[in-house]
């Protein structure tokens, strides 16, 4: 009797339908298949194909181009620091925000203010991660996407700048600094440098045109670079004043400031190794990947340490700054966000007409 291998009449009815919903992608493309404004410099191909549907960029997660570990690298990052923050709440007994697994209070949640910093450093981190995901799988979309998903982009940068800095001034700084004149403005001074850097980075993608002059990269690069100096100070003052193995979050301080964060800063502002040998370089190694997976590790790095000096500094929080302070302090991360919001939407207003007035 002969054997029918015919595909079962549900699986008929559904193929179409898949097909419809996971179309297959178009092969990449040159870099001169596309506008200039979707070129990086030495990276000849691995492009998508600009003015495809929204689908189709999405789904270019699970192509391989020249964006596609630039995404993976910060969607991985992004779960990794969720997950870590999860595993810490649940190994510390609760606490995180007054959550209570174990102790004689039991269970209940209220408003602990001594652990809201580190709930928004989380959330700026993970805030940051996933909006540069976002804007280096969908950017190819269109000149007005490009533009919308880069400001977007800055805002995550900024957003995660001040919340390093809120965290950091909490959890990682001691009585010296705290009474310095700089650690008296010290939060004042972040937030509005972290508002300058989304300005001047929203700023100059949209006043230099390719082939970018010098000053476009020093546009972005100084204002964040002031701005890191000044969010790292409470961390450098400890690194400088105590004995690196006197605390166990002070080497990890010591390998996020000194190394990671370094090396992504040389890779962010050199376009190497490909400038040395263009093309080799399109899909795996090029300077913006590795300063892709150095900022990852540097921001699981930073947490870590911060986890270390939450738990060391948690019991005296309430008394050294008092509640208030804290509250006040954690207030003022929203409205740095919606400062930050505002800019790119008023950038991307400004992006529109530009794009608009070269049509025509």
């Amino acid at each position: 009797m002969p054997v029918s291998f015919a595909p079962p009449p549900l699986f008929l009815t559904l193929l179409p339908l898949l097909s419809r919903l996971l179309p297959s992608l178009p092969p990449t493309v040159r870099d001169v298949d596309v506008p200039p404004l979707f070129r990086e410099r030495f990276i000849l191909s691995g492009y998508r194909p600009v003015g495809l549907t929204w689908r189709c960029y999405v789904l270019s997660l699970f192509q391989i181009h020249n964006e596609t570990l630039n995404v993976w690298s910060h969607l991985l990052a992004a779960a990794c620091v969720v997950t870590r923050f999860l595993l810490f709440t649940v190994l510390q007994g609760g606490g995180i925000l007054g959550f209570r697994l174990q102790g004689p209070e039991g269970q209940g949640f209220s408003l602990d203010a001594s652990s809201l910093p580190l709930v928004l450093y989380v959330f700026s981190a993970v805030i940051y991660l996933s909006c540069s995901a976002a804007a280096h799988l969908l950017q190819s979309h269109s000149e007005e996407a490009h533009y919308s998903l880069f400001f977007l982009d800055y805002v995550g940068v900024a957003v995660y700048q001040y919340g390093c800095a809120l965290a950091l001034c909490v959890y990682s700084s001691d009585a010296a600094w705290r009474q310095s004149m700089l650690g008296q403005i010290f939060l004042p001074a972040a937030a509005l440098l972290a508002w300058f850097s989304c300005i001047a980075c929203c700023y100059a993608k949209l006043r230099f045109r390719r082939p970018y002059p010098l000053h476009r990269k020093l546009c972005q690069v100084l204002p964040m670079g002031v701005a890191y100096l000044l969010d790292i100070s409470p961390v450098a003052h400890r690194l400088a004043t105590h004995s690196w193995t006197s605390n166990s979050a002070l080497p990890l301080h010591g390998l996020q400031v000194v190394v990671l964060f370094l090396l992504s800063a040389f890779f962010f502002s050199c376009p190497i190794p490909e400038r040395f040998s263009p093309g080799c370089y399109d899909i795996v190694g090029h300077g913006h990947q590795l300063f892709h997976l150095l900022l990852s590790f540097c921001t699981l790095a930073q947490q870590e340490a911060l986890f270390h000096d939450f738990l060391w500094r948690r019991p005296a929080l309430l008394r050294e700054f008092g509640e208030e302070h804290l509250l006040l302090a954690c207030a003022s991360f929203p409205c740095l966000a919606f400062c930050c919001v505002m800019t790119a939407l008023t950038m991307r207003r400004r992006a529109k007409e530009q794009l608009m007035k070269e049509q025509r």
